[in-house]
C-alpha cells in the first residue's frame, strides 16, 4: 500500500475531528472540516452503532494518519513498544513522537508533519552537525537538530525564523531560538504528548 495522496481533510472528516494535517490552517475559518464536517461519500451513512472492533480501527488510523505513518510502519511500531517495559500504548506514542519529522513540527520549523517529512527528505536538517534525511530516525536524548549551514538564508526558512516559538513547545526539547536549534532532553513521556488518541483502543486492535 502506498503513501494517501488523495486530500487531507477528507481523513479528518472520515475520524469525526481535526488531525490538523495541515497545520496553521486547520486554526482558521478556510479549514475544509468546519465547512464540510459530513462524513465522506455519495450515500448518507445509515445510523447505526458501531461496532467494538471499527472502533479501535478507527483509531489506529487516526493515529498512523496524524503521524504520517503507512500501516507497515505502524504496526512495527507497535510490535517494538509492546517490546518495551511499561505500558505498550504509551510506548507506542513515545515512538511516534521520538520521529525527527514529528520534532521538526513539534518546534515550529514546520507548520505541519507532512511539511517536515518533506524537508528532512531534501536534507534541509541536521542531528548532531551530520545531515540526516530519513524522516523516521529516532531522536535520543542530548542529540541537537539543527538547520543544515546556508539554509537560514533560504526565504522560506527566513518565514519560518519569524514565527518559530508561537506554538507550544513539548516540555522534552528545548528551543533555541537565535540559534535555531533543538535539543532532546529526555525521552517524551505520556504526559507530554497532547494528541487525542485512545491508545488502548489500538492495543485491544492488534491483539485480536
Amino acid at each position: 500500500m502506498g503513501r494517501y495522496t488523495g486530500p487531507v481533510c477528507r481523513q479528518c472528516r472520515r475520524a469525526g475531528e481535526k488531525l490538523f494535517l495541515k497545520g496553521e490552517r486547520c486554526y482558521t475559518p478556510k479549514c475544509a472540516f468546519e465547512k464540510r464536517r459530513k462524513t465522506p461519500g455519495e450515500r448518507v451513512p445509515r445510523r447505526r452503532r458501531m461496532s467494538d472492533w471499527g472502533l479501535q480501527l478507527r483509531e489506529k488510523q487516526k493515529a498512523r494518519q496524524s503521524y504520517g505513518v503507512l500501516e507497515r510502519q505502524f504496526r512495527r511500531y507497535f510490535s517494538d513498544a509492546r517490546k518495551l517495559p511499561g505500558v505498550t500504548g504509551d510506548n507506542l506514542l513515545q515512538l511516534l513522537e521520538r520521529r525527527l519529522d514529528n520534532v521538526a513540527y513539534r518546534v515550529g520549523f514546520a507548520d505541519s508533519r507532512a511539511q517536515a517529512r518533506q524537508w528532512v527528505l531534501h536534507g534541509h536538517f541536521t542531528v548532531n552537525g551530520k545531515k540526516v534525511n530519513i524522516p523516521s530516525y529516532r531522536v535520543r536524548t542530548g542529540e541537537v537538530i539543527a538547520w543544515k549551514a546556508g539554509r537560514l538564508d533560504v526565504d522560506f526558512v527566513q518565514q519560518v525564523v519569524r514565527t518559530v516559538g508561537q506554538r507550544p513547545l513539548p516540555e522534552w526539547i528545548e528551543l533555541d531560538k537565535t540559534a535555531m536549534t533543538a535539543t532532546v532532553l529526555r525521552n517524551p513521556e505520556a504526559a507530554d504528548i497532547d494528541a487525542h488518541i485512545e491508545t488502548r483502543m489500538i492495543v485491544e486492535f492488534y491483539s485480536r
